[in-house]
């Protein structure tokens, strides 16, 4: 398993665009691929469902760990952190 704590800076956080750009992205992969919003203490949410990814509600400076795991989990979890530090493409 891969993971890695990253922050979101994007102004709406992980929602909306920003969300459906990154479930996207995660859907390319074989490895499952979950997130956890940490500022929230919430459970951990299957990062590949559109519904699932906004429920977590992962807001503008809120710290998120991402989880791959199967055969491509660190092309995965680099390409997940690298969406989001590059702040979306914006």
């Amino acid at each position: 398993m891969a993971e890695a704590t990253v922050t979101v800076n994007h102004p709406v956080g992980l929602h909306a665009r920003p969300a459906a750009t990154f479930v996207k992205l995660a859907r390319t992969f074989a490895a499952s691929v979950s997130i956890t919003n940490e500022t929230r203490g919430a459970d951990p949410v299957d990062a590949k469902s559109m519904v699932q990814v906004v429920k977590a509600a992962v807001g503008s400076g809120h710290q998120m760990t991402i989880r791959a795991e199967g055969s491509d989990e660190d092309e995965a979890l680099a390409a997940l952190v690298a969406l989001i530090e590059s702040n979306f493409g914006e």
